[in-house]
C-alpha cells in the first residue's frame, strides 16, 4: 500500500497534534457554551479556554497584556481589519513585491478608491527585500509598512528587524502567516506593532481560527460591531481590547483547538521545530541540488527560508523569455525539448507517488512576477513538524524521476 505524504503544510498543517483534537472534541461534548454570555459554569469554562489561548498565544509572541491579542477567522481577516481600521484617507503605505493576495487586493482597492497611495518595494529574484532601497520610497504621509515575514511561495524570509530600522516610527503590520510557530517572534524585540497571525498552519490548530496583535497606543476601527458580552447596557461598540474587534459569537470550539496547538508548539519549543524543519529543508534542497532539468527557487539555504522550497521542471529559454535566471537563486538547470508545467508535475506527484504539494501561483502572482515564474507558477513543497527525513528522500526520487522521464520522452 502506498504510503501518503503530506507536503502542503504552507496552505494548512497536517496532522494536528491528538492534543488539538482531544480538545476541540471536549469542548464540544462537555463545554459548548458561549464565553462571556452566561454565568453558569459552563460558560465560565469555556471563558477560562479562550482566556488561555490568548495567554498561550501572548507568551509565544512576547506580548506582555494578552488583551491586546483579537481573535479572527483567520490571518486574512485580520490583515484586513488592520488595512481597513487603521489607514485614513490620504495615508501612504509601502509594502514588497513578494506579497500574498491577502495583503494587495486590499490595498490595491483601497488604492484604486483614492483612499491611499501605495508604494511597492522591490524584491530579488530570491525574493530577498532590498533594504538599501526601502528608505527612498518613504513619504510624509506613509502611515504603514505591511511586510510578508516569509513567503508562501519559495519561504524566504525577511529580516524585520532591518526594516523597523530604516521605516523607524511608520508601523509595521507583519504577515506572519507562514511563520507563526515555526519561526521565533519577538514583537517587541523585533518591532512588530501589529502581528497578524493564522491559527491552521504553524500553530498546529484547526481551520477558521487566527487573531492579531496590536500594541498599546494605537488603534483600530472594527471591522464589525456587536454583540461583545461586555456593557450590554450601552448601544456603542466597546472601545477596549479585545472587545472593541471581537463582536458576535467565535470560532470557540476552534479557539480550543488553537489553545492546545500552541501548547504543543510551546512544550516543544519554537527553536527546536524550527530546527526539525531546517534539516527537512537542507535535506531535500541536497538532493534536488544536482537534478538535471529541475529549478528551484529562493534563498536555497534552509538558514534563510521556512520549509517550503518551490521548483519548476523546465529547459534553458532564450534571452527575453519569461524565464529570467540571472540571480533568481534557479539552479540545476539542462536543456530539454519541452516543460513539464507544474499543474502537470503535481498530478504526477499526486496519483502515482501520493505526494500531496500545491501547484500554481498560490494567491501571490506579485511574487511569481517577482520569480519570474508568472503565470504558470510552481510546484510548492512544503514541509511540516511531523513530516521525516525519510519523506524528503522519497520526495527528491519522486521528483527525479518526473525529470528523467521527461528528459528521456523528449530526446
Amino acid at each position: 500500500m502506498k504510503r501518503s505524504i503530506y507536503l502542503d503544510n504552507a496552505a494548512t498543517s497536517f496532522p494536528k497534534p491528538p492534543e488539538v483534537i482531544d480538545a476541540m472534541v471536549y469542548f464540544m461534548k462537555e463545554v459548548g457554551a458561549n464565553p462571556g454570555r452566561a454565568g453558569h459554569y459552563k460558560g465560565v469554562e469555556a471563558g477560562h479556554i479562550v482566556k488561555n489561548a490568548r495567554k498561550g498565544l501572548a507568551t509565544l509572541f512576547g506580548v506582555s497584556e494578552p488583551e491586546r491579542i483579537v481573535f479572527a477567522i483567520n490571518v486574512t481577516e485580520a490583515i484586513n481589519t488592520v488595512l481597513y481600521g487603521f489607514l485614513k484617507e490620504g495615508d501612504h503605505v509601502i509594502t514588497t513585491s513578494m506579497e500574498h493576495n491577502s495583503v494587495l487586493r486590499p490595498l490595491r482597492y483601497l488604492e484604486g478608491k483614492s483612499f491611499i497611495s501605495l508604494s511597492i518595494a522591490a524584491c530579488d529574484g530570491k525574493g530577498f527585500l532590498d533594504i538599501d532601497n526601502l528608505a527612498s520610497l518613504i513619504r510624509k504621509n506613509t502611515a504603514l509598512m505591511v511586510l510578508n515575514h516569509a513567503s508562501n511561495v519559495c519561504g524566504t524570509i525577511q529580516d524585520v528587524r532591518a526594516v523597523k530600522q530604516i521605516t523607524g516610527d511608520i508601523p509595521l503590520l507583519l504577515d506572519a502567516a507562514q511563520t507563526a510557530g515555526c519561526y521565533p517572534i519577538d514583537v517587541k524585540a523585533d518591532g512588530i506593532d501589529f502581528l497578524a497571525f493564522t491559527g491552521h498552519k504553524g500553530l498546529l490548530g484547526p481551520q477558521g481560527t487566527g487573531g492579531l496583535y496590536i500594541r498599546e497606543g494605537l488603534n483600530v476601527r472594527p471591522l464589525k460591531r456587536g454583540g461583545t458580552g461586555s456593557i450590554s447596557e450601552k448601544e456603542h461598540q466597546p472601545d477596549f481590547l479585545p472587545d472593541a474587534l471581537e463582536s458576535g459569537t467565535q470560532n470557540n470550539v476552534g479557539i480550543a483547538g488553537l489553545e492546545a496547538g500552541v501548547g504543543f508548539v510551546l512544550k516543544q519549543g519554537v527553536d527546536k521545530i524550527r530546527e526539525h524543519e531546517k534539516k527537512l529543508t537542507a535535506a531535500l534542497l541536497s538532493e534536488l541540488r544536482h537534478v538535471t532539468g529541475v529549478t528551484v527557487y529562493g534563498p536555497l539555504k534552509a538558514d534563510s527560508q521556512t520549509s517550503t522550497i518551490s521548483l519548476t521542471f523546465d529547459s534553458i529559454l532564450p534571452p527575453g523569455s519569461r524565464y529570467d535566471y540571472g540571480g533568481c537563486g534557479a539552479v540545476n538547470l539542462d536543456v530539454m525539448e519541452e516543460d513539464i508545467y507544474p499543474s502537470e508535475a503535481g498530478n504526477i506527484l499526486n496519483t502515482e507517488y501520493d505526494i500531496l504539494v500545491r501547484v500554481g501561483l498560490h494567491c501571490a502572482p506579485i511574487a511569481h512576477r517577482t520569480l519570474k515564474t508568472f503565470p504558470e507558477g510552481t510546484v510548492r513543497v512544503s514541509m511540516g513538524y511531523f513530516n521525516t527525513l525519510e519523506e524528503m528522500e522519497i520526495t527528491a526520487r519522486a521528483i527525479k524521476r518526473i525529470a528523467e522521464r521527461r528528459h528521456t520522452i523528449h530526446l
